[in-house]
């Protein structure tokens, strides 16, 4: 099947995007680990843009305290799987695409056989250890990792895992110990930062697939929505990381 040239008009009238990039978008895999905060409208993006093949993983439902902030689902929902729930909405939003889901958490055991599929791994996840398996995993694959977070009323994002940039541990070794750092249960969270850093996510992963501009790699972009100030710090490829000093 074409390119539907009237849907990606705006995309394609774009001298760096153009009929060849939109082409690259329908072809591209991209996987979204978590469906909440983050990856919701990361998902509505992708989907919207024309990305053909787009994995979810979550084995969560939807909880009325989600609806705060995780806009693909609304109060009748509560209860229901969020992976067939954005599956459906995806596709009721562009019935060209492949929509493949994963109901199930992301694990050693089979992070490997998923990531592998795609071309591109969206970090949208809300704990440590999960951040640092899809890292390792992506290195291992050699998959960039779009990776973003939010706490209170901030947010970071970087591009991880990209060729010679650094990856997650560069940046910070180990997760930090147990308890150290509340979950947003505990702590709180502003209903519209996830939706800030996930539009941020998708921004990227559209980047990388098209091959066009200034990447997040090897910079932390962090924002303050209090302060509505966007900051950026420099992160160098630690060669004793232990993952990256595995290829050297």
């Amino acid at each position: 099947m074409g390119v539907d040239t009237l849907r990606y008009a705006r995309h394609i009238v774009l001298p760096e995007v153009g009929l060849a990039g939109q082409t690259k978008l329908n072809a591209a895999k991209v996987l979204c680990v978590g469906a909440g905060g983050l990856g919701s409208p990361l998902l509505l993006y992708l989907a919207a843009a024309g990305v053909g093949t787009i994995g979810i993983v979550d084995d969560d439902s939807v909880d009325i305290s989600n609806l705060q902030r995780q806009i693909l689902y609304t109060s009748t929902e509560v209860g229901r799987s969020k992976c067939e729930l954005a599956k459906k909405k995806l596709l009721a939003q562009n019935l060209e695409l492949n929509v493949i889901t994963y109901k199930q958490r992301l694990t050693p055991e089979n992070a490997g056989d998923i990531i592998q599929k795609y071309d591109v791994v969206a970090d949208c996840t809300d704990n440590f250890q999960a951040r640092y398996l899809i890292n390792d995993t992506c290195f291992l694959y050699k998959k960039p990792n779009v990776y973003a977070s939010v706490f209170r009323f901030e947010g970071q994002c970087s591009v991880f895992n990209y060729p010679s940039g650094p990856c997650l541990r560069c940046l910070f070794a180990n997760p930090p110990p147990d308890g150290l750092i509340p979950h947003s249960s505990e702590a709180g969270l502003m209903g519209v930062l996830p939706g800030v850093m996930g539009v941020i996510q998708a921004t990227e992963i559209l980047k990388i697939i098209l091959g066009i501009g200034d990447l997040l790699v090897g910079r932390l972009l962090l924002f303050n929505a209090l302060l509505m100030q966007f900051r950026e710090f420099p992160i160098r490829k630690d060669l004793q990381c232990r993952v990256c000093k595995s290829a050297n």
